[in-house]
């Protein structure tokens, strides 16, 4: 057999530039849009953008007292300090993500997500199915609610070791936690990062239309068990038949040392639960958003430290420890922000959004709903950020679905499946390149493995769409 790739090959190869770099690319290319596009607003009814109503407008004072020459002179400097009102834009979803991300770090001290996963580990390693259609399940509905992702990392080790315990292979432990995040992502019920953020943006009822989402997560969820156990039981009968035959897992992993459910980490969960479904209830009730859902996790973290008996200054330090391993995250948004900050400054957002709705609305509603899923699946190429994607394309979808004849819903559904399965394939995901290289699985391999899912996923994502034309999806 040949050697084994070292483990972060798959990063040291990729040739695409980082998120932060095609952001940056953008502002600069919004900047350049506002000189070479006419400037154009819609007439609106609140949020709401009236069809037929675009005209041209008179650009902005600065654009328009300024030569071409001196714009763009201006250009970059004029990108670079727009760069702060974007972050100012952002600054409620980009502080409420480093609130979540430190809460996540205080209660993953408390070893309360570990415990519980190896509990679901252990008692079905031994029967591959209920492992395979368990254990993806539960990372599903962990993205789905609460847009858990990084918090899976650490247990890529544990699932190799099991799988290659049970004749299968490391794509197998892969499979289950990718597969489990993408799903859930992509049909995602409640994530704060991706659907609640979006619907805000698209000025949609928070958490509206959870019905529909967590029906068609059950039938992603089918598609994607079936793959990976497909896959599964191919290796069983013949090792050969491994995309990662050739790799050397010699080494093996080891479980986390402490991993006992303690009545402290059981109060835990059951408190965890409770707080979102008491987010869930006042939503509905109350219309409670981002300032009530952080205030409700600063008091779980809280709350979790004195369970679990973690002193002060522990609980500290991993509230800041889990905030900061947010920043990538917290930047991208505000960095994206400011695309919009610059279109909408420069008064081209609609003049994009109307050469935009003018092709779709010769497809019809439901030709526009898909053109909306493959504009969001190729964007998610080079902003995987779910959080960043929103802001970037977002205001564009929303008021684009009010032109199309789609519901605003189906815009944030069209986002959301763009966003999530793709990000099982796109290798400037940090987060997923970072989980092959834990498991050793080189980026062609996953690709072979991973691309006939995604592909069953679209058409299952097409077919919603279609679903939620007919529906008037709200």
């Amino acid at each position: 057999m040949s050697s084994s790739p070292a483990p972060t090959e798959p990063v040291q190869k990729s040739r695409f530039p980082d998120s932060l770099v095609l952001i940056l690319a953008m502002i600069l290319l919004a900047q350049v849009a506002t000189l070479v596009l006419p400037a154009g607003e819609f007439q609106r009814d609140g949020d709401l953008v009236i069809p037929g109503t675009y005209e041209r407008v008179e650009a902005p004072a600065l654009a328009a007292g300024a030569s071409l020459g001196e714009r763009l002179l201006r250009l970059v400097p004029d990108s670079l300090m727009a760069i702060p009102r974007g972050l100012e834009d952002g600054a409620h979803v980009i502080f409420f993500v480093f609130l979540i991300g430190g809460v996540i770090g205080v209660i993953r001290r408390t070893g309360a997500i570990d415990a519980l996963l190896a509990s679901v580990i252990g008692g079905l390693g031994s029967r591959p199915i209920l492992l395979v259609a368990g254990m993806t399940t539960l990372f599903a509905i962990g993205s789905s609610t609460i847009g858990m992702a990084e918090e899976y990392m650490p247990f890529i080790p544990v699932l190799v070791t099991m799988c290659l315990a049970l004749r299968m292979d490391a794509v197998v432990a892969m499979g289950l936690v990718y597969v489990g995040a993408g799903i859930g992502y992509g049909c995602a019920a409640l994530n704060p990062f991706t659907v609640l953020i979006a619907q805000d943006i698209a000025g949609v009822e928070s958490t509206s239309g959870q019905g529909f989402r967590w029906a068609l997560l059950g039938v992603c969820l089918l598609v994607g068990v079936h793959h990976v156990l497909r896959y599964a039981k191919r290796v069983q009968r013949d090792p050969s038949t491994s995309l990662v035959g050739d790799v050397d897992y010699s080494d093996g992993f080891e479980m986390p040392e402490d991993t006992a459910f303690t009545p402290g980490r059981v109060a835990v969960l059951v408190l965890f639960a409770a707080v979102i479904g008491l987010f869930v209830w006042g939503t509905d009730q109350h219309g409670w958003y981002l300032d009530e859902l952080s205030a409700l996790f600063l008091g779980l973290g809280i709350v979790s430290a004195l369970l679990c008996r973690l002193s002060a200054n522990t609980a500290a330090r991993e509230f800041c420890s889990g905030a900061a391993d947010m920043t990538t995250t917290a930047l991208l948004i505000g960095f994206a922000s400011t695309i919009k900050v610059v279109l909408s400054e420069g008064k081209v957002i609609d003049t994009v959004i109307h050469g935009i709705a003018q092709p779709l609305a010769e497809i019809g509603s439901g030709g526009a709903a898909i053109g909306m899923l493959v504009v969001q699946s190729v964007c998610n190429f080079f902003i995987p950020s779910g959080s960043g994607q929103a802001y970037v394309t977002m205001p564009i979808m929303a008021p684009l679905a009010d032109l199309t004849g789609v519901t605003r819903q189906t815009s944030v559904l069209a986002y959301q499946m763009g966003d999530g399965f793709m990000n099982m394939v796109v290798p400037t995901n940090a987060l997923l390149m970072g989980m092959l290289g834990l498991g050793k699985i080189p980026y062609p391999r996953w690709l072979a493995f991973i691309v006939p899912l995604l592909l069953k996923l679209l058409v299952v994502a097409v077919a919603a769409l279609l679903l939620a034309v007919a529906i008037d999806f709200k």
